[in-house]
């Protein structure tokens, strides 16, 4: 009876542990469905789990049918950048728990999806993060001037993550990088003259690919959710990733000879037309499924779910103010994503989520008053970095009101369905 336990265990632990690591890897935005998800898939396979998690690990305990049990350790980076695997388990997991897989089968097909090929080729992701960027840079100044100085330094800070997937040494400081080089190009070619708007306003939009916005929001969601050390720890490492920004952004003020004076936000009178600012949401929906590898069929459920939350927003924006108008917007979209996510045929919810997320981060805000401190403007500084408290605030108290109102558990906020 032991001998032939302990392959189903030791089939079942190493499905979990495969599993586990593929949900650490892709919980960038939060990581409050890991635990739901692997206890229920080792339960639909005739086992148990426990987990104690924290967001680049997991201690995973694997119990089989006859008490035997297994404990394993489970490290991996946390990032958003393949939701094409997302995308892909959710068919598999449901199959799971429907009993319609085996523990090898199930194997074999996690083995295939988490050994798949990225569904672009690299220019593709190069140029979704250039489309990413210019989708945003209406947001810093409604001019034409920033579309054009975003498609060039876009066009760098793109190519240097693209190296960065060939390169680990680049990607381990890749932030730093690439905000130098583009404080670097800003400031010599671009930013020579105030009537375009400041610097800062110019660099922006070419680094939100790299600003963590997304994941300052996801750390207050979880904290907002109890999870206290993942929220804790990822609050930390946004942090971390939000000043390496700005060093990089001080490194090409000082390597130009640049007053820090020069950083303050200047913005240039606009001279877009509304048809623009309505398409640059079509453009940044398009660069998110290239530059995060989504399924190219959920481009257009994905640009419906963005131009709700952005019209939520701008709607409530002006009716009390853009706090409350964050709140609702955030509220609304977690919402519409987890109904949504509930039939078995539809993404799973962090794919929904994701692209109308993004418009609601405010990582830019923590930049702005970093280099507006740094250029001798006290007041104005702390001004956007209280915005910014408030604001991700907003956000995750509206992620989880709108969890709770759609019916799921107000700890389950950014996880997988």
């Amino acid at each position: 009876m032991e001998s032939r336990a302990a392959p189903g265990l030791d089939e079942l632990t190493l499905f979990l542990t495969r599993l586990t690591r593929l949900l650490l890897e892709t919980s960038g935005e939060g990581a409050e469905g890991i635990e739901e998800t692997v206890i229920d898939t080792a339960r639909a396979l005739g086992g148990d789990a426990d987990l104690l998690l924290v967001p680049d690990g997991a201690a995973l305990m694997v119990t089989g049918p006859d008490g035997d049990s297994r404990t394993v350790t489970v490290r991996a980076f946390p990032e958003v950048f393949r939701l094409d695997q997302v995308a892909a388990l959710k068919p598999l997991l449901r199959d799971v728990r429907a009993g319609d897989v085996t523990v090898r089968e199930a194997d074999r097909a996690l083995a295939r999806i988490t050994g798949a090929r990225p569904p672009y080729p690299w220019w593709a992701k190069l140029l979704g993060i250039v489309l990413f960027s210019l989708g945003f840079a209406p947001l810093m100044q409604p001019t034409w001037y920033e579309i054009a100085t975003t498609a060039v330094l876009a066009t760098i800070a793109a190519s240097l993550a693209v190296a960065a997937d060939r390169v680990p040494r680049l990607a381990a400081v890749l932030p730093l990088v690439v905000s130098a080089v583009v404080s670097v190009v800003t400031l010599e070619v671009f930013a020579r003259t105030p009537e375009h708007g400041g610097p800062v306003l110019l660099m922006l939009p070419a680094l939100f690919f790299f600003v963590p916005g997304d994941y300052l929001s996801a750390a207050a969601a979880e904290l907002a959710a109890g999870r206290i050390t993942t929220g804790a720890i990822r609050l930390v490492y946004s942090v971390f990733l939000l000043v390496q920004l700005y060093l990089g952004v001080l490194l090409g003020v000082f390597a130009t000879g640049t007053s820090t004076r020069a950083l303050f936000d200047v913005a240039a009178e606009s001279d877009l037309p509304r048809w623009a600012l309505f398409l640059a949401w079509i453009v940044f929906t398009a660069g998110t499924v290239l530059a995060f590898a989504v399924p190219a069929r959920l481009f257009w459920p994905l640009l419906a779910l963005v131009y709700v939350t952005v019209a939520v927003q701008s709607l409530f924006t002006k009716l009390i103010g853009e706090t409350g108008g964050t709140f609702v917007a955030a509220a609304t979209l977690t919402a519409a994503a987890t109904v949504l996510a509930r039939a078995p045929h539809r993404p799973p919810r962090l794919v929904l989520l994701l692209p109308g997320f993004f418009t609601l981060t405010v990582g830019s805000l923590g930049m702005r008053g970093l280099t507006t401190l740094a250029g001798g403007y006290v007041v104005e500084g702390f001004q956007d970095l209280l915005k910014l408290v408030t604001i991700v605030t907003a956000i995750a108290v509206g992620m989880l009101f709108g969890a709770v109102l759609a019916g799921r558990s107000g700890e389950r906020i950014t996880g997988s369905d």
